[in-house]
């Protein structure tokens, strides 16, 4: 059976390769009619620079967002086919169980599986940091407080914490800064200043019109002065809470921002969480989708393909909707971002197994 494991193995991907290669220059060519004007304002960009800031990355980021699209389509497409020729048939009449037929398609999904996790993990979000990066720069308008943050609260262990009361992030520039220090629930320094700036060539940061107070058991200690240079154990990058960081940072930063937040008591991190959680469930749906376009086309229809694929579009459409759905749901304070993410799969995870016992009674 080798022969029919490599026929089966090579329609997968060559098929999954060829949706891929109808989809994406579609979406390209929708993107450049609408962007073709917000280049043509800038007359230091050059083609190059679109092509290798832009659309390299683009062609990364879409090609895996439509990835479970194409997978589904793919495996309708050419399972049908396979089961209008009745080679299907064929396969059935020698003996070989509906289990043993989908050998091919599981390795297939297996590969698809790998290679969408080292995507997801790691190669998107250095995509994702460029192509933010040039949108942020040549074709978002840019809004006067979208560098300003306001009332910053942080905590940076167990018994320190900061508040900065405005905070400049093209200037690395705060007002109105303080520092606590507690022993228990007891205050044994504090340090305030009117402003604070990020000295990123000495990487530390500079006070001015600073007081500190220490508390002492037997008396108080206050010095005053108008300039201070001190370390923190933060970084301006800690004080940005934004959704497209998560994005733009690979899971092994991603975790490490994560872990370190949730010590400094950042009450929502769901946002982070359903990214990180996200970059795993979406690759594994290969194996669902995969199962549930085999099951739903390797009997052959009255209708032919076109039933088939009309099905399937509308399960992945479905699919698509409960997963933007929990992506939103999971984001939210008071819910288990991890089961959110994964919840899409549970649903058409159960879909699968009840079409693969259906299809193997029979």
């Amino acid at each position: 059976m080798k022969i029919l494991d490599k026929y089966i193995l090579k329609k997968y991907l060559s098929s999954l390769i060829l949706i891929l290669g109808l989809l994406l220059p579609i979406a390209i060519a929708i993107n450049v009619s609408e962007k073709i004007d917000k280049f043509l304002r800038h007359d230091d960009l050059g083609i190059g620079e679109i092509i290798q800031d832009y659309y390299v990355n683009f062609i990364v980021i879409f090609g895996n967002t439509f990835l479970p699209l194409a997978l589904f389509i793919a495996v309708i497409f050419f399972t049908s086919k396979l089961a209008s020729n009745t080679e299907i048939i064929a396969i059935h009449s020698a003996k070989l169980s509906f289990t043993r037929f989908l050998k091919p398609y599981f390795v297939g999904a297996t590969i698809v599986t790998l290679f969408a996790l080292a995507m997801n993990h790691f190669v998107v979000p250095k995509s994702n940091k460029v192509f933010n990066e040039f949108e942020r720069t040549y074709l978002k308008k840019k809004k006067y407080n979208q560098n300003l943050l306001l009332n910053v609260n942080l905590q940076l262990t167990d018994s320190t914490y900061i508040f900065i009361k405005q905070y400049h992030t093209e200037r690395d520039m705060g007002y109105d800064f303080s520092f606590e220090k507690f022993e228990g629930n007891k205050l044994k320094q504090k340090l305030m200043a009117s402003s604070i700036r990020w000295d990123k060539q000495d990487t530390l940061f500079k006070l001015s019109n600073y007081r500190r107070r220490t508390i002492l058991a037997s008396k108080d200690i206050i010095e005053t002065g108008s300039n201070l240079d001190t370390l923190f154990d933060f970084s301006p990058d800690d004080l940005v809470n934004v959704d497209y960081k998560a994005k733009e940072m690979n899971s092994i930063e991603l975790a490490k921002f994560i872990n370190k937040s949730e010590k400094r008591g950042i009450s929502n991190l769901n946002t982070y969480l359903v990214e990180f959680h996200k970059r795993t469930s979406l690759p594994v749906s290969s194996y669902i989708l995969t199962f549930i376009a085999v099951a739903l086309s390797s009997r052959k229809k009255r209708g032919g393909m076109g039933v088939n694929l009309a099905i399937g579009i509308s399960l992945m459409f479905l699919y698509v909707f409960f997963l933007k759905i929990a992506e939103v749901l999971g984001a939210g304070a008071e819910t288990n971002s991890l089961f959110m993410v994964w919840l899409p799969n549970l649903i058409f995870g159960a879909l699968a197994i009840y079409l693969f016992f259906k299809n193997a009674r029979n």
